[in-house]
């Protein structure tokens, strides 16, 4: 599977991300799986924070451009019908196909 493009992240989700982790007294992976992000990443503005750094956190990543965005999005989708058509393909012997409500529908009338 091909490498999507790194997520970005503003300001001031960060803070937020930031002081949840600092207010709940939950653990760096708790609250980035709650929030769906790495726990790498948290754990990286959590010690920004606390060194007075977190605002400089991500200036020297570059905007992302519509083009790539678009692309990310198409490599994603491709990647999600890949899984299911080799789900399909490669489902146990016996085991019954999957009906499309297409199907059951034009052989009912």
């Amino acid at each position: 599977m091909e490498k999507l493009p790194k997520a970005e992240y503003s300001p001031e989700f960060r803070e937020q991300a930031v002081r949840t982790y600092q207010e709940s007294g939950l653990s760096v992976a708790e609250i980035a799986k709650r929030l769906s992000i790495p726990k790498s990443s948290l754990n990286n503005w959590v010690l920004a924070s606390k060194n007075g750094k977190l605002a400089s956190v991500g200036k020297n990543q570059k905007p992302v451009t519509e083009m790539e965005m678009e692309l990310s999005r198409l490599k994603r989708e491709l990647a999600e019908t890949k899984m299911e058509r080799d789900f399909l393909k490669n489902r146990p012997h016996g085991s019954p196909r999957p009906l499309c409500i297409e199907t059951l529908a034009s052989t009912l009338m």
